[in-house]
């Protein structure tokens, strides 16, 4: 047991995207950091020795045999933590995560991005402070296991609590009981917590998060012919007042990695600044004026016995009408001749995995515009609503040119109102009201707007009639972004908490 009142806690949450890490009881975190590192391989060879060894190996390899790898000259990483270090470019700086699929699988990198956090950003010693770890709900004992020893071991703090995410999301809030939808960088995640605790058979999770809807803009992006150029690869020059010209730099050492992650901080930026969740889905919807493909109000021709793309084509089109039957008005309903149709088909016959869907349906979308830092402004239309709705039907995503192989991972991926769906059924009778009740949104996806009404709209439709759909987000974007945090904050803070501190010798 450990008496934290004396000195204040420091709570760290280490996502997959950033590192937040501050004092327990403040309302938001001191340091945010991204979670990724740059990394530089430095070859060490001893210069003393290193004639001798060279000789050496010399004559071996004249003899035929190989220079053992203990006399090999060995590299060293440097490693570059945070925001700043990031942003300078480096020659050969490669950068890379430490976490994968929500798993860490390189502690080293954790453990300086820990303390990046402990001695440059909050400025404190480890040994004077207890630490509140916010882990994933899903964690195993060897992650939880290893992220102690290297606590107690390399910064020897006095006393530990390893709390799970969902849990300090629902804390947040305010609630002991509540069905956790955390929509992070890396994934989006179903949790459901009953009294404090996770109900593990309950969880659900998406590979779809915040990164993977900025690769789905990149993609986007790249199809129409727009260049991202990384801040690092030109520089501006006022050629007379207030005109600008762009003067492009060359740096032939730059790794592909740092290229693609400073294209990704672009790409994340514009999906926050233009993107929104549309009110409806995009199949069928006579808002955004999908293209029904209707011949004469008769869709006979639309034969679903045949084989093949013909039959694909069919199934899909079918499956969109029926779905969306009731939303579609009928002034809003584009009726194409066969032999357009045809026509349409024959453009898309060498394309056979992708479904079919008229490029003309998203015509109608409003264009906004945004300035890349480099000056040139970009118009971006239907991408702004299509994006975001990958979240709810992710077999859009395929709809992308460059993902089109999203559609082969072998386990299929439900959209966020099937997940929460299945997490609720999964739960015992008793409790599932409650959890229909009290759906908590988090993470720094769940900032994207008229996301929490979408979702309630759509449970709304699904949920069982006897159920009350109420889905609950902070008003406060930073709130939501930091949820984890802010649950961690306050638990740690907490008189009556701290009797639950463990030391090292416990």
């Amino acid at each position: 047991m450990y008496g934290g009142d004396e000195v204040s806690a420091i709570v760290i949450d280490l996502g997959s995207h950033t590192c937040k890490a501050g004092y327990a009881g403040e309302d938001a975190p001191k340091a945010v950091f991204p979670s990724v590192v740059g990394s530089i391989d430095h070859v060490e060879a001893n210069n003393d020795v290193k004639s001798e060894k060279e000789s050496e190996s010399a004559s071996d390899s004249k003899n035929g045999v190989k220079p053992l790898d203990s006399d090999k000259p060995k590299a060293k990483r440097k490693l570059y933590v945070g925001s700043q270090a990031l942003g300078y470019r480096r020659d050969h700086m490669e950068v890379i995560s430490p976490i994968k699929d929500g798993v860490v699988v390189d502690w080293d990198i954790v453990d300086n991005i820990w303390d990046h956090a402990f001695r440059e950003r909050l400025l404190i010693d480890p040994k004077e402070h207890p630490m509140l770890l916010a882990e994933p709900s899903c964690n195993t004992p060897q992650q939880r296991e290893r992220a102690a020893e290297l606590m107690f071991e390399n910064y020897k703090v006095p006393a530990l609590f390893l709390a799970k995410n969902a849990v300090l999301t629902s804390f947040a809030s305010g609630r002991a009981t509540s069905l956790v939808v955390d929509s992070g960088g890396g994934s989006t995640t179903v949790t459901a917590v009953h009294d404090g605790y996770v109900l593990q058979k309950a969880a659900a999770k998406s590979p779809i998060g915040g990164e993977f809807l900025t690769e789905c803009m990149m993609k986007s992006l790249e199809s129409k012919g727009v260049v991202l150029k990384p801040r690092y690869s030109f520089k501006r020059k006022e050629i007379r007042s207030g005109e600008f010209q762009t003067v492009d730099l060359d740096f032939p050492n730059t790794t592909e990695s740092y290229k693609l992650y400073s294209q990704r901080v672009i790409a994340s930026d514009i999906k926050e600044c233009v993107c929104r969740v549309p009110d409806t889905s995009f199949d069928g919807i006579s808002q955004f004026h999908m293209t029904l493909i209707i011949v004469n109000m008769n869709a006979k021709f639309l034969d679903t016995s045949g084989d093949g793309l013909q039959k694909r084509i069919c199934r899909y089109i079918f499956s969109n009408l029926f779905a969306h039957w009731n939303l579609v008005k009928f002034d809003s309903v584009v009726i194409i001749s066969h032999a357009e149709y045809s026509s349409m088909f024959e453009r898309k016959q060498t394309n056979l995995e992708k479904p079919f869907v008229a490029e003309t349906a998203y015509a109608n979308v409003p264009m906004t515009s945004y300035e890349l830092p480099d000056g040139q402004t970009i118009e971006i239309g239907a991408d702004r609503f299509k994006i975001p709705d990958v979240l709810f039907n992710p077999s859009l995503a395929q709809m992308i040119p460059g993902m089109e192989s999203f559609a082969d991972s072998t386990t299929p991926v439900r959209g966020l109102p099937q997940m929460v769906i299945e997490s609720i059924n999964k739960c015992d009778v008793d409790i599932r009201r409650e959890l229909f009740s009290s759906i908590l949104l988090a993470g720094g996806t769940a900032s994207m707007q008229q996301l929490k009404e979408r979702l309630e709209k759509e449970l709304m439709e699904e949920a069982p009639q006897a159920a009350r759909v109420k889905v609950l987000a902070s008003g406060n974007a930073i709130e939501r972004r930091f949820s984890v945090w802010i649950g961690g904050s306050i638990l740690a803070s907490l008189g009556s908490f701290q009797q639950m501190w463990f030391s090292k010798a416990e």
